[in-house]
């Protein structure tokens, strides 16, 4: 199959390790789909219980990355105790799988103590009121727990947030089957693939005559439309191109503009979303399972070409490998995101169901 060449620009790269999964309007849809679905439950009064006055499950899907820094606006005090008292919030939003692997087990290869899967199972703990110092060794209240809960399953359905990339110093993926052979020299963590370049104008070209444009603003339109924005930089990262990108053609495919749009559009049309089975603190491990699925599609007919060296913010030098992927990879990606996406809405008010019946 003819391949997309995708290229690295030296000077020009940025790679940002605090990336949101899904993005805003991919956090907001999830969230989104899981209000419209509680609606006149008791979990939706058990949610609004934990909510500020004017808060939905939409609006506060993105407060777990929004306490990463003021790119959403000033901290407020409740960001700042959460962040004093959690100095490695930002290893709860991912998890490192080979993405070759089938399953999640704790302790193998890319799993942490502090990984997603871990953090949304303290989550759910805490909600079903069984958490203590073994299940909630980070004493999260019950609106931390929420919050987290709420950003956390639209995590864990972006298949970048668990199936991980390794290559070769020759090149190439490979499966590290022990921790110990991810060592840098001759095997490479490509950081949930924000060391894996796009070409991105070259991407843009091929998405043109695949992706329909956004749908026309109505005259009384009150929320802005997609708040995508194409990269600047003459590349993309692999894991922002599935952050956002894909979340802006699975809006334009489906013809929205927003999260809430979207939400009600994928509700009408009825999909069919596997039920979760056994205890929901276990529910976590079934949904990086399934991401792990997706991950095999996200790297199907994905080759590593050339590699740089790239030196970070901290003086650290890292690798980064310029991308080839295929042609018409929009249309397959961004239908595999709008699953995802409807997948994390159902499930997260499942869950919510499930705590609060």
């Amino acid at each position: 199959m003819k391949k997309l060449a995708c290229i690295v620009a030296l000077s020009g790269a940025f790679v940002s390790l605090n990336a949101a999964a899904w993005g805003n309007d991919g956090h907001r849809a999830v969230g989104a789909i899981a209000d419209l679905l509680i609606k006149g439950s008791n979990a939706q009064k058990q949610v609004a219980a934990l909510l500020l006055p004017g808060e939905s499950l939409e609006s506060i899907a993105n407060w777990a990355d929004c306490v990463k820094g003021t790119y959403c606006g000033p901290q407020t005090q409740e960001m700042k105790d959460y962040v004093a008292a959690n100095p490695k919030h930002g290893e709860y939003h991912y998890t490192d799988v080979p993405y070759q692997d089938a399953h999640y087990h704790d302790g193998e290869v890319g799993t942490a103590t502090d990984d997603v899967v871990q953090t949304l199972k303290q989550a759910i703990a805490v909600l079903e009121d069984k958490g203590d110092d073994v299940s909630n060794p980070h004493h999260f209240t019950k609106r931390q727990a929420l919050l987290l809960l709420v950003h956390l399953t639209g995590d864990i359905h972006q298949p970048l947030h668990v199936g991980a990339a390794y290559v070769g110093k020759d090149g190439g993926f490979l499966l590290p089957d022990r921790q110990g052979q991810i060592d840098s020299v001759t095997m490479f963590d490509t950081r949930g693939g924000n060391d894996l370049l796009l070409d991105d104008a070259k991407l843009n070209t091929a998405a043109a005559p695949l992706i329909p444009p956004p749908p026309p603003a109505p005259a009384d339109e009150s929320k802005p439309a997609s708040t995508y924005v194409p990269a600047k930089s003459a590349t993309k990262p692999f894991h922002s191109y599935w952050d956002t990108t894909v979340v802006d053609y699975a809006f334009r495919r489906t013809g929205v503009r927003t999260p809430e749009q979207f939400a009600q559009a994928v509700i009408a049309s009825k999909p069919e979303v596997a039920m979760n089975i056994g205890d929901p603190i276990g529910w976590p491990y079934q949904w990086a399972d399934d991401a792990l699925v997706v991950s095999k599609l996200a790297f199907d007919g994905v080759t590593v070409g050339q590699v740089s060296k790239q030196i970070g913010r901290n003086g650290e030098s890292y690798n980064l490998w310029a991308l080839a992927i295929p042609d018409n990879y929009p249309v397959p990606s961004s239908a595999a995101a709008k699953t995802q996406l409807i997948k994390g809405g159902y499930h997260l008010a499942e869950l919510l169901q499930t705590i609060w019946k």
